[in-house]
């Protein structure tokens, strides 16, 4: 009973943690872009302002919505992203609820949060909303084919080495990076699975040239254009959590190097710098990895964005999954 109390805490205290930090690595994702194209920009804490703003507005529910899908499917969408953070481990200090199939579930709740979306945005009866939610969905299904390939060749590769743990938990990578399990031709196979995770990071979060299902100057906001109040705050902290969940999960995969452990620390020391580390990790990987891509590069089209990641995104991770195969057999 004392261990469920004590989960219940923790994960309520991580989810607080995590809310707060989506909106800060939101408002200095702001921050620099703007200084990147050389504007001011908004204060860091614009995120926080703007949630205070929508809480104190008006509900609307379009007249020819479906209410309960209407109105449901931010609260789905923002708590399976708050769920996901519960499986994944930071730094030394293992998940609140870590069990052995942590990689497929995650991939279920990234899924559930973006269909979600895609369900308020066809519920709403706006015909733009429409629009915008099938070209989430169309983009869901590109960007999750090599993500699904990433992820189980990762555990494979784990099952195939001895690496310690189960295949398709996180704790496994944590405690034994993949890279040091694998000869030269396995650590180019992980090389492009890493390419692949990291081209996939902008689909995931609707983000620079993946900004499609809700593009401003195309379809007006798309999917969300109907929400307002407090369904557009959760739909606003979705995004901003899913931007933080992949980040956390590439670096869980890919990135897990402990900071304390190389300086000699225990115990409650190590416990401590591991856990700023990782989210020192994950806030430079989402600078890098989205705020840079999205200031550099333009949005696709939605058949542009597609054929990527079915064919060029898909052959590289595939291409990495031969070369790990082929290093296992020699």
């Amino acid at each position: 009973m004392m261990g469920l109390i004590l989960r219940l805490v923790a994960g309520a205290a991580l989810m607080l943690l995590v809310f707060v930090l989506a909106l800060l690595f939101d408002g200095a994702d702001r921050v620099v872009n703007a200084r990147l194209q050389r504007r001011i920009g908004p204060p860091i804490l614009q995120p926080f302002i703007d949630q205070l703003k929508l809480l104190g507005k008006e509900n609307i529910v379009p007249r020819r919505a479906v209410v309960w899908a209407f109105n449901g499917a931010p609260w789905v969408s923002a708590a399976s992203m708050l769920l996901f953070f519960l499986y994944i481990p930071m730094g030394s200090l293992p998940p609140v609820l870590g069990g052995h199939g942590d990689m497929i579930l995650i991939l279920y709740l990234l899924s559930l949060s973006g269909v979600a979306m895609a369900v308020g945005g066809f519920a709403s009866g706006n015909p733009i909303a429409n629009v915008g939610a099938q070209r989430e969905m169309i983009l869901m299904m590109s960007y999750e084919f090599p993500l699904a390939v990433v992820m189980a060749t990762m555990a494979w590769i784990a099952y195939k080495t001895g690496m310690p743990g189960h295949p398709f938990s996180l704790e496994t990578f944590v405690a034994m990076p993949v890279w040091s399990v694998v000869g030269k031709v396995g650590l180019l196979g992980i090389a492009c699975l890493f390419l692949a995770f990291l081209l996939v990071v902008p689909g995931e979060t609707g983000k620079g040239p993946m900004d499609i299902p809700e593009a401003k100057t195309e379809i007006l906001d798309g999917l969300i254009i109907e929400y307002s109040g407090r369904n557009l705050a959760l739909f606003k902290i979705t995004f901003a959590l899913r931007a933080l969940a992949v980040s956390a999960l590439m670096v869980t995969l890919f990135l897990p190097w402990s900071l304390g452990r190389p300086l000699g620390l225990s115990g409650a020391l190590l416990f401590i710098l591991d856990f700023l580390w990782f989210w020192v990790k994950v806030f430079l990987t989402q600078i890098v990895v989205i705020t840079v891509m999205r200031t550099a590069f333009g949005r696709l089209k939605i058949w542009q964005a597609s054929e990527f990641y079915l064919v060029k995104v898909a052959g590289l991770s595939i291409a990495g999954m031969i070369l790990a195969s082929l290093d296992m057999l020699l």
